[in-house]
């Protein structure tokens, strides 16, 4: 599991490299709307993902893994205002149901801070950094130069 992890990241910051961290660039396209779908479980990607790149069909599958530490983590895209979200996970997932499906979000498909603070996020949590930590490095890096955070409460 670590080596796939460890790949994984190494994919991930090649790809997020190439993407856009400036305000202006960081999200282009809230107002068409976001297409979702559900799966039966997080393990269960959707297909919008098909015709994505690997990586970001990845991100989507640790987000999927990793809700437990991206829910306490604001985005900066702008999606809060734009789209309602509250927390990063919202950028891939909008519900997790009782039965287990999840309805996902195509949110993060177009947006390189999504992208890049989920990352970062899980990377910081296998690192050993506690979800508090997490939360205040990201809100750190964040909060100069990038769209107001989503309204995400402090995890406990």
């Amino acid at each position: 599991m670590r080596y796939k992890l460890f790949v994984f990241f190494i994919l991930c910051v090649l790809v997020l490299s190439a993407c856009s961290t400036k305000k202006e660039e960081a999200h282009q396209d809230h107002i068409q709307g976001d297409i979702q779908e559900k799966t039966a479980s997080a393990s269960v990607l959707p297909t919008f993902l098909n015709n994505q790149k690997d990586e970001i069909r990845m991100v989507y599958q640790v987000a999927g893994m990793a809700s437990d530490i991206i829910k306490w983590i604001p985005c900066y895209c702008g999606c809060g205002e734009s789209a309602g979200h509250t927390s990063n996970l919202n950028c891939f997932i909008k519900d997790v149901n009782a039965d287990g499906s999840v309805v996902w979000d195509d949110h993060g498909t177009r947006c390189g801070v999504c992208l890049q603070i989920a990352v970062e996020s899980v990377k910081m949590k296998q690192e050993g950094k506690t979800l508090k930590e997490i939360r205040t490095m990201i809100d750190q890096k964040y909060e100069k130069g990038y769209a107001n955070p989503t309204k995400t409460p402090i995890p406990a």
